[in-house]
């Protein structure tokens, strides 16, 4: 039970703290309208926003790391909450795109934190799929913002998608205030009990004085951790293990409940100046690690392709020959969150069967490297969703064929391959997955910041094909036009 309130609070931060920052697709041309401002300026705001989101995590991840989750997502959503009262109530372009910089802040931990909770609370072969669920819910969030900001915008009036966002940032902040329990939380393992007891029997002055003291601390405190302790060889009886059997041995399986200590707002912590350096540094330092940059660009190709449509469906389709409204381009939105779904419903189990078939051959030895077979069937539907997209804007084609088969295609990719490269990169580097997520983040987001900042104008130049298919394509969009 307390695994699934923690999993549910940090699963609302992630799709809260996501909901806000590219929810402005839809609203284009309300916010060019309020702030006198042209296209790229209107774009720039979630392009700042999400630069400044992936570097806020150099402050999250160490406090994460050195003081617990708790404070993280407390704290930043908080942030959260002060910036869409602020883009709420905004009046000019420059206090808008103020806000936009502090939701950046506050919306780092959405990229960082649940994977680390996922890995303090779930074992190895149960990762894949929660690791999809959370990406899903939180790529789920850049797809429904829009879809409800573009209705919102149309109906009621841009300001109060902001009020209602708020609404949502607070109720998360109660979930995790009285749903989640520190999760970064050491538990004694059995050789540091009994080196602890041994200690504490080495420590009496005088044998013949502290004798009969000594022994009945210790029996004290072994009876408070359970009674005897003892280490037992099982290899021998494993072929006899059962679920059944192992509630038996252990009646207190899933009766336990959070520590006091747990509901701190911080936990202590004796070096926190060395952890906070060490979470500065080791970011940087996987860089040079092979398999978190093949993570790190795997994901940012990936999530590239998603923001691309989120960046581009306003200038496509409000525009000749379709004129759609605000609320009608939102709604587009929904092929996406569908295609997430089927990412959701297929990626998760694929990735844990393929990667147990192949334990299985192995002898039942695990690679984090058996997970990536699974990208292959996914990595084509990418491939297929941004040739649909870009020549169906170019060309012009009906919007069923470009949103139906392009943008379910993006959803299905973004919520299957981001989760299996992440989770094959945390599977291989466990004991540092916020620092992991941080390199990985920062990636991303200096990726997607760069082709926020420069897609409307290469589209304006060069058409929708290079930009969108990565593709040097001059013959099919103007024979003159050298690219």
């Amino acid at each position: 039970m307390w695994k699934a309130l923690a999993i549910s609070a940090v699963t609302s931060v992630s799709f809260t703290q996501g909901f806000g920052p590219l929810a402005l697709a839809p609203m284009f041309p309300d916010l060019m309208a309020a702030f006198n401002a042209d296209i790229a300026a209107v774009v720039r705001f979630t392009g700042v926003a999400i630069l400044v989101l992936g570097f806020s995590n150099f402050i999250w991840v160490p406090i994460s790391t050195s003081f617990g989750r708790r404070p993280v997502l407390i704290l930043s959503q908080l942030i959260c909450i002060a910036s869409s009262i602020w883009r709420a109530r905004a009046q000019t372009y420059s206090s808008f795109m103020g806000a936009c910089v502090l939701n950046g802040i506050g919306a780092g931990p959405a990229e960082t934190i649940q994977p680390a909770v996922i890995a303090d609370i779930f074992f190895l072969h149960d990762r894949g799929f929660w690791n999809t669920l959370y990406w899903v819910f939180y790529m789920g969030s850049l797809m429904v913002g829009p879809i409800i900001s573009g209705s919102m915008a149309l109906h009621v009036g841009w300001r109060n998608f902001w009020w209602f966002n708020t609404a949502l940032l607070i109720a998360s902040t109660l979930m995790v205030i009285f749903m989640f329990p520190e999760t970064k939380w050491h538990r004694l393992h059995p050789d540091e009990i009994l080196k602890n007891l041994a200690a504490e029997a080495k420590s009496s002055p005088t044998p013949s004085q502290e004798k009969v003291p000594a022994v009945s601390h210790t029996i004290e405190e072994s009876e408070k951790l359970g009674g005897d302790i003892e280490q037992t060889q099982t290899q021998a009886t494993l072929n006899q293990l059962s679920q059944q059997a192992t509630a038996e041995r252990d009646p207190w399986l899933g009766k336990g409940t959070p520590s006091k200590q747990q509901w701190k707002f911080f936990q202590p912590n004796a070096h926190p100046f060395k952890s906070i350096l060490l979470d500065l540094w080791i970011p940087w330092k996987l860089f040079a690690f092979p398999i978190v940059e093949f993570s790190a660009f795997v994901v940012s190709w990936s999530c590239s392709s998603f923001l691309t449509i989120n960046l581009t469906q306003s200038q496509n389709f409000a525009e000749a020959p379709y004129f759609y409204n605000s609320e009608r381009i939102g709604f587009m939105n929904f092929a996406i969150l569908i295609g997430a779904m089927i990412g959701l419903a297929t990626a998760g189990p694929l990735s844990d069967w393929v990667a147990a078939r192949a334990t299985k051959k192995n002898r039942g030895i695990r690679e984090p490297e058996m997970r990536l077979p699974a990208m292959f069937p996914y990595v084509c539907l990418m491939i297929l969703g941004n040739f649909v997209v870009a020549f169906g804007y170019q060309q012009k084609w009906p919007w069923e064929a470009i949103v139906i088969i392009g943008y379910t295609c993006a959803g299905i990719q973004v919520a299957a391959i981001p989760a299996m490269a992440t989770t094959y990169a945390v599977d291989s580097y466990k004991p540092v997955a916020g620092s992991l997520m941080v390199a990985i983040t920062v990636n991303k987001n200096v990726w997607g910041y760069g082709f926020a900042e420069f897609v409307t104008p290469w589209i304006i130049k060069s058409g929708y094909v290079p930009p969108i298919s990565k593709l040097r394509c001059m013959k099919l969009i103007d024979p003159a036009n050298d690219i």
